[in-house]
């Protein structure tokens, strides 16, 4: 089994943290924004990627 693919998982897990920390009351309030739209890209990028891999297994010789 490809190592790669834990390391995929892993990073869509920091996705959704990225996604889901709070940051309000903290001097790091004015990035919340920025922090919502890397966590969506990465979830999104890796999901495609981990589909993608899973497509190409299934369909290789």
């Amino acid at each position: 089994m490809d190592n790669r693919i834990f390391l995929f998982l892993a990073t869509i897990l920091s996705g959704f943290a990225l996604i889901k920390v709070p940051l309000a009351d903290s001097f790091l309030e004015s990035v919340s924004p920025f922090t919502n739209i890397l966590g969506i890209l990465t979830v999104l990028v890796f999901s495609l990627v981990l589909i993608y891999k899973g497509v190409k297994g299934l369909f290789s010789k």
